[in-house]
């Protein structure tokens, strides 16, 4: 580019954008185009890739095509480009929101010369009116905006966005310039060669953006640590991202309740609505978005501060695409996701019944996320490797990784008797079954396929089951093995897998990243990861527990479970609202038991000078779910659970875990039609009196006491439940 050329192309960014320089590879960007070549640019968002087709659609002769996804994207940029210029109709985009009117007035813009970019939806271009009539229009260039869109392998494929090309030579051939944000090498290709661009030049920015602090968080009391970190940045603009709709709704209105100016965005929604929420955020009239992943595509608002996502992502390019539009300033991002290995397992189940090509995909695109997720690599790093960037520093200072590094263990035995079990058992079971194998625990499944009298059973029995369920996490991580996910998820070993049970390598576990563990070690209570409980109530607590227990003649457990009472002792709620908003304590419990326990603690409070700490009382939403009602529903039509379960996309672990929740917090149910289908009159009665004599409700102690032989832990989860809903009602 000649001295001239350059001089003159800043002279125009300055009379029509009022910027002084260009940003990165801009100038060579817009030059590029200018000089009648196909150009395809990968820029991350932030990096201003609008202006790459903006500026060159301002000075040449006719309109610019702009396709693009989003009716919400094309007004914000349409209403950008008119504020730049003093034409009104510089600027339009054709979509199925216009009226035949103002459909005529845009096509008259047009003819007249007015307007000098037509953003367009890829289904607005393939009507045969709108190619009829852009025939007659002298095209300067196309722009194909989120071209990731065009391949199978991006994160977020549109079949339309594939039909592009055969369009183009149809209106008529114009230079194109494809851009994205995110693109591996696979997907750039892939864009290449659907538009038959593979000569463009191509112009390829750094992915590493140095203001964004990379976390990914246990997906642990989730909706408490997220209010937390909302209420700690006051003033600070945020996007949450949920992947479904049902989410954003739920979680918007927690977030509302409790003091937080929030709105919901997703594709269920009115496009007025949709577009005032949207507008609501960029006017700064609330701090938080909560969105699907459509929310922010190509949003010019520089000063997003965090962006967390509720859910795991289901690829690193959405991951990445998404958490770019923080700090698009230069300014702080943070970015926290979270992170729980049943969501991956969810997001398996989905695609069971999809093509296989497109489950080959949707698997290697999952595991590239629990990769991420679980490694104790540097978080920058790994996204820049997988974008093709060598990222050369040891440490970036600003991700979790690098700043609290991740005990690692070598693996390679552990990884060994994992394969080894998997190939014994022919690779026709599930995870869960090979890592019961592992610890050698005897359940009716086990017995059923007479597991138990393997030479292999109970070989990994120093570690228990969230270990080796971690162990085969990381077996697909290193490509090992293969989940088979259209044939219920069974594990198969890859051809490396075999080689390494012939050669086995290192093979390193992060052991501090054993996410199931701390979930689970989490959900027995408030109190029991970290220990924030004040010990004094929470004795205090027990001793009020044992004596009432004592005056009603029931197990403890019965009238408050002990994460119950450690929450207490860390709310210190004095009121029966309050009350309610303690882990396991609804309605039913806070009014039989709730007195007494209020009075202790409020008595204690004032005698202690105690600040309580009710900006952490997290407020529920009333009816927030309808799984509740739906449950008691069905369970009052004796419905049969597995069927329940089945309805609300549960398994029956979960299913069991929702109604444990109903019973404890105060609801009396009766399952016992479901329960004497599978167990007969006198093994009820010895778990019944099992438990009224009982000190605690823990499974681990009645399976011990009652015999692993005799019952499965779901025999006695159910007449727990039928013991704490009959005594405790």
């Amino acid at each position: 580019m000649s001295v001239a050329e350059s001089n003159s192309l800043q002279k125009h960014l300055q009379h029509y954008f009022g910027f002084s320089r260009f940003k990165g590879q801009q100038e060579e960007i817009i030059q590029n185009l200018l000089n009648q070549r196909d150009t395809f640019v990968l820029m991350p968002t932030g990096g201003g890739k609008s202006l790459c087709y903006q500026l060159p659609a301002l000075l040449q002769e006719g309109t610019a095509i702009v396709i693009s996804p989003l009716i919400a994207l094309m007004k914000n940029q349409v209403d950008a480009m008119r504020g730049y210029s003093s034409v009104e109709g510089v600027a339009h985009f054709l979509n199925s929101s216009l009226s035949k009117t103002q459909i005529a007035a845009v096509k008259d813009d047009i003819l007249s010369g007015k307007t000098k970019i037509l953003y367009v939806a890829p289904e607005s271009l393939t009507k045969e009116e709108n190619m009829l009539f852009l025939r007659g229009v002298k095209i300067s260039f196309y722009a194909v905006d989120e071209a990731h869109c065009i391949s199978e392998w991006g994160h977020d494929f549109r079949p339309e966005y594939r039909r592009i090309r055969p369009i183009i030579e149809q209106i008529g051939r114009a230079p194109i310039i494809a851009l994205t944000a995110t693109a591996t090498p696979k997907v750039q290709n892939d864009i290449q060669k659907n538009l038959d661009m593979l000569n463009a030049e191509v112009f390829k920015s750094s992915f590493n953006r140095p203001n964004l602090y990379y976390e990914v968080r246990p997906k642990i009391e989730i909706e408490k640590e997220i209010i937390k970190f909302v209420k700690g940045n006051p003033g600070k603009s945020g996007i949450i991202y949920c992947l479904s709709r049902k989410k954003v709704e739920e979680l918007t209105e927690t977030l509302v309740i409790n003091g937080i100016k929030a709105l919901a965005y997703h594709a269920g929604m009115d496009s007025s609505t949709r577009s005032g929420n949207q507008d609501k955020f960029l006017m700064e009239d609330v701090e938080v978005i909560v969105a699907t992943i459509a929310f922010g595509m190509g949003i010019d608002k520089p000063d997003v501060r965090y962006v967390m996502h509720y859910d795991v992502p289901k690829s690193l390019e959405g991951y990445y695409q998404e958490t770019g539009r923080a700090g698009r300033d230069g300014g702080e991002g943070v970015c926290i996701a979270f992170y729980s290995y049943k969501d991956i397992q969810k997001l398996e189940k989905f695609m069971q019944n999809k093509p296989v090509a497109e489950q080959e995909i949707g698997r290697q695109l999952l595991l590239e996320t629990v990769s991420f997720a679980e490694s104790s690599v540097c978080r920058r790093r790994n996204l820049l490797h997988y974008f093709g960037e060598v990222y050369e520093e040891e440490n970036c200072e600003s991700c979790d990784n690098c700043l609290h590094p991740k005990t690692q263990i070598d693996g390679e035995e552990y990884m060994y008797n994992a394969l080894t079990v998997i190939q014994g058992v022919n690779e026709k079971f599930k995870a869960e079954h090979i890592a019961n194998i592992l610890t050698g625990k005897l359940n009716a499944s086990i017995k059923t396929y007479k597991h138990h009298k393997t030479d292999f059973f109970g070989i990994g029995a120093e570690k228990d089951t969230r270990f080796w369920n971690a162990v085969l996490r990381h077996a697909l991580i290193y490509e090992l093995v293969i989940k088979d996910i259209d044939n219920y998820g069974l594990l198969k070993l890859s051809n490396k897998g075999k080689k390494f049970l012939k050669e086995p390598f290192s093979v390193m576990i992060s052991q501090d990243h054993n996410y199931e563990e701390m979930e689970d070690e989490k959900s027995k209570g408030p109190g029991s990861v970290g220990g924030a409980a004040d010990p004094e109530l929470f004795a205090m607590l027990k001793d009020l527990r044992k004596k009432i227990s004592k005056q009603k003649d029931l197990p403890p457990f019965v009238i408050f479970q002990d994460p119950s009472l450690e929450d207490m002792a860390i709310q210190y709620p004095i009121t029966k609202e309050e009350l309610q908003n303690i882990a396991g304590v609804g309605p039913g419990k806070a009014t039989k038991y709730g007195a007494p326990f209020l009075e202790l603690i409020k008595a204690y409070v004032e005698e202690k000078e105690i600040e309580r700490p009710q900006d952490m009382v997290v407020k529920s939403v009333v009816n927030k779910s309808g799984n509740k009602v739906f449950i008691i529903q069905n369970i009052d039509r004796k419905v049969p659970l597995p069927d329940i379960a089945e309805a609300k996309g549960f398994d029956f672990d979960e299913l069991l875990t929702e109604i444990e929740a109903i019973v404890n917090s105060g609801t009396k149910i009766n399952i016992t039609y479901y329960i004497d289908e599978i167990l007969d009159e006198d093994h009820q009665e010895e778990v019944y009196q099992y438990f009224s004599e009982a000190k605690t409700e823990s499974i681990a102690d009645a399976l011990t006491a009652l015999g692993e032989d005799e019952y499965s832990e779901e025999d006695i989860r159910l007449m727990r439940i039928k013991f704490i809903s009959e005594m405790g009602h």
